[in-house]
């Protein structure tokens, strides 16, 4: 988004000539300008539209409405991401968004498809150089030198010895519970309030998933509830980073100490997060990432799986691939996964990772510009640091105020049509069908409750602007400040 012009510099108005449309046209340098009565979109106009003008001796000082083209492609402003690319092509470079009376509040291009877009992966560096080779050399596929780069360079980068590169976070989770032999009969804590996979891959591997509440603030799981949860069938703990913020690890090590539990961290929201100076995925019997295309480095899909102990990670090494031996080619011991990742995924890994530091400072300069902006909102609650952690604010998740909470919705709605995504916080896992059954009675869940019903989670692209932030913020302060007067 660095470069592309405001919206108000790609309009011209009804009655302007095709020489304001060329000066339009030349400021904003995408080419294009959209023509429009009021805000309301009636002609798309291009510099080849006014050079073809002039070649059929149309006079520059001739008005837009003349030349525009009024069979133009346009888009509704809940359009999905996947049908704005689909429609963006050679001979469709910028497509004007539209609300539901035809009115322009944004515009997609190749390099923007929502004015303030959710997150937007940054793929400027060496991954282009890096998947040419992959390509030139023939090693597409999931052997060649750049999986184990990817690897070697995420372990010394988390603080860990032994890393398995994977096709998706959450097949690290299913391979780390069965590498480390959770099965039939075993009981899994793991946070109410989180993104389905940790429960998922309990389930995959025949164990029973137990929910425990969350810390309000942190977002975390509570350690006093999963304490209580522990049974003798209880093998292992499930700590989510959420949204960024670290789990409270002493405690959680505390826990599995005097329970002799097993610990994986899901750090799959937090790369670059620290608890106690030490990087999330160092402190339990394994970790996982995740590199979908929303998070702080991607390779398209992708996962990590981290390892303290040398033993459990060449057995998760070689049920990776298939249960295939090491040592003897197509030679099969076990039965295992085809849980790999592709050379040219971990080639974008790899240059994703030459920045990582860079992309962190940015996720937290954003943190520090939304705390500086929205913290004075009355009855708005801010993420936090909560003890001595490192939040590497992956998407930045804000609570709105108990007394209008139940706009949510209606906000989201309204910030989209001014140009600016947002979405809720995840549903709580006790609530849908397939996790509803193991709940236990008279649980309440009243924090993830709460979180779930008031949650946003606001801008926060690696490559926002200072300008970004700020149309973020008064567009969001603007209609609180509505439904706080109307309360």
């Amino acid at each position: 988004m660095i470069g592309l012009p405001k919206l108000e510099q790609m309009i011209v108005p009804t009655d302007a000539t095709l020489r304001d449309a060329l000066s339009v046209i030349n400021n904003n340098a995408q080419g294009v300008c959209f023509v429009v009565d009021g805000m309301l979109v009636v002609g798309v106009l291009s510099d080849g539209d006014i050079r073809r003008a002039i070649m059929g001796e149309v006079d520059l000082n001739t008005t837009v409405l003349h030349t525009a083209n009024k069979e133009f492609v346009s888009l509704p402003v809940n359009t999905p991401l996947e049908e704005i690319q689909a429609q963006l092509n050679e001979r469709i470079k910028t497509i004007p968004i539209i609300d539901s009376d035809g009115m322009l509040v944004d515009f997609a291009c190749a390099s923007r498809y929502h004015q303030v877009p959710l997150t937007q992966p940054i793929l400027d560096g060496n991954e282009l150089e890096y998947i040419t080779e992959c390509i030139r050399t023939g090693w597409v596929s999931s052997q060649g030198k750049f999986v184990s780069l990817f690897e070697k360079s995420f372990a010394d980068y988390v603080g860990t010895p032994h890393a398995v590169a994977v096709s998706n976070g959450t097949v690290a989770l299913h391979l780390a519970l069965v590498a480390l032999g959770v099965g039939p009969g075993d009981e899994v804590i793991v946070p109410d309030l989180t993104f389905a996979a940790p429960l998922n891959a309990v389930l995959y591997v025949g164990a029973t998933p137990v929910l425990a509440d969350v810390n309000q603030a942190t977002m975390a799981i509570d350690i006093a509830e999963a304490e209580r949860l522990v049974t003798a069938k209880t093998q292992a703990i499930i700590p989510v980073h959420l949204y960024g913020h670290p789990a409270d690890m002493d405690a959680v090590m505390k826990l599995a100490h005097k329970h002799d539990l097993l610990v994986i961290e899901d750090c799959a929201e937090a790369l670059g997060s620290r608890y106690k100076n030490k990087h999330v995925g160092c402190f339990g019997d394994a970790a996982i990432f995740s590199f979908f295309g929303n998070k702080t480095i991607t390779t398209g899909e992708g996962g990590m799986l981290l390892f303290k102990e040398s033993e459990i990670f060449e057995k998760a090494h070689v049920l990776r691939d298939h249960g295939m031996s090491k040592d003897k080619r197509y030679w099969h011991e076990v039965v295992g996964y085809n849980y790999r990742m592709t050379n040219i995924q971990a080639a974008i890994g790899v240059a994703q990772m030459e920045r990582i530091d860079e992309f962190v400072m940015k996720k937290r300069w954003i943190a520090s510009q939304y705390i500086e902006k929205l913290s004075a909102i009355e009855g708005l609650r801010l993420p936090v640091e909560s003890g001595d952690v490192k939040n590497s604010y992956w998407l930045y998740t804000v609570l709105l105020p108990r007394s209008i909470a139940f706009k949510r919705q209606e906000l989201i709605e309204r910030m989209l049509h001014n140009g600016v995504e947002a979405r809720p916080t995840f549903y709580p896992m006790h609530r849908m069908p397939p996790y509803a059954p193991f709940v236990l009675e008279g649980q309440d869940f009243s924090s993830s409750n709460a979180i779930a019903d008031s949650g946003i989670c606001l801008p926060s692209a690696v490559n926002m602007t200072e300008e970004d932030i700020e149309k973020v913020c008064l567009v969001l302060t603007s209609i609180l400040g509505e439904f706080l007067a109307e309360k």
